[in-house]
């Protein structure tokens, strides 16, 4: 495959990626409240290294020198657990549009650890985008209140998700760093599988008080789709896309998460933003226009 199919290639993994995270923030948003952030994500990760493990063994199985150097699986796991935890602890007071608008604050901070592990630099188009971006995330985050934003008050929910947007951030270039030629899907695998030890050990006293049979149907709903969609499936479309892309260009598609979150809203019923709002989706929208356009 010559180098443009296989950065096409990256873009459509991320297009995909962008939609199937969106359900994450409407889904998680009902079930939040209703049982343990630790919790819910060992569960989850557990599942999606079932998943995972078994599509690796299916396909390139798992050789024992992938799994050289374990201490990077638990950096990386460490991190997208880190952010998982966070997420969900953010949407129990968060709004699920506010906080995917938080989540495309994500680019500009994975531009900054770009430079800074893998000294990837910005051109000056991208940097006009990540700024037009940014300007368009805090918008949506202050809920087009001008008075809010000048006084900069943010919700509890948003400040404390943002913590985990930059554990995310700092994940994306060091995929690349820590890769030492592995598949997608065995890096994957190594990464959850560390992810879940680290939420068992964390999370062992959520896990125990869990009244798991009186769960309510919503969080057995989004506990799969965040298990096979937004965590194994995702997984590899990142790890895919950031092997063929600048990190600031895989986040890059993160703007797109606050127009699926719109859909995904509508779709359950839950309704539509202000339409005020919605002109920070469109220069989240133009973001990405601009950052794209540079291949």
């Amino acid at each position: 495959m010559g180098v443009l199919s296989q950065t096409r290639r990256g873009h459509l993994a991320m297009l995909v990626f962008s939609a199937l995270v969106a359900g994450s923030f409407s889904l998680g948003s009902m079930a939040a409240n209703e049982i343990a952030p630790a919790a819910l994500n060992a569960v989850r990760f557990a599942i999606a290294a079932c998943v995972i493990g078994g599509a690796a063994l299916m396909t390139t199985g798992l050789p024992r020198k992938a799994f050289a150097a374990p201490w990077r699986y638990l950096v990386l796991g460490g991190l997208f657990a880190t952010y998982f935890v966070l997420m969900f602890e953010g949407l129990k007071t968060a709004a699920p549009v506010s906080t995917s608008a938080v989540f495309t604050l994500t680019p500009v901070m994975a531009a900054g650890f770009g430079w800074l592990l893998l000294r990837q630099r910005l051109t000056p188009r991208m940097a006009v985008a990540l700024a037009i971006g940014g300007a368009g995330a805090l918008w949506v985050i202050f809920r087009a209140d001008l008075e809010a934003l000048l006084a900069f008050r943010i919700g509890t929910g948003e400040m404390i998700y943002f913590w985990g947007c930059m554990a995310h951030a700092i994940y994306t270039p060091m995929i690349r760093k820590l890769n030492r030629g592995e598949p997608a899907v065995v890096f994957t695998f190594g990464m959850l599988l560390a992810g879940f030890l680290i939420l068992l050990v964390y999370g062992w006293s959520d896990l125990r008080a869990t009244d798991w049979a009186a769960l309510p149907a919503i969080v057995w709903i989004t506990l799969f789709y965040i298990a096979i969609f937004a965590s194994a499936a995702t997984f590899v479309l990142l790890q895919f896309a950031s092997l063929r892309l600048p990190s600031s260009k895989v986040m890059a598609y993160t703007y797109l998460t606050p127009s699926w979150v719109i859909l995904w809203e509508i779709a359950l019923g839950n309704g539509a933003p202000p339409m005020l709002v919605l002109g920070g989706v469109v220069l989240t929208i133009i973001a990405l226009i601009l950052l794209l356009r540079e291949d």
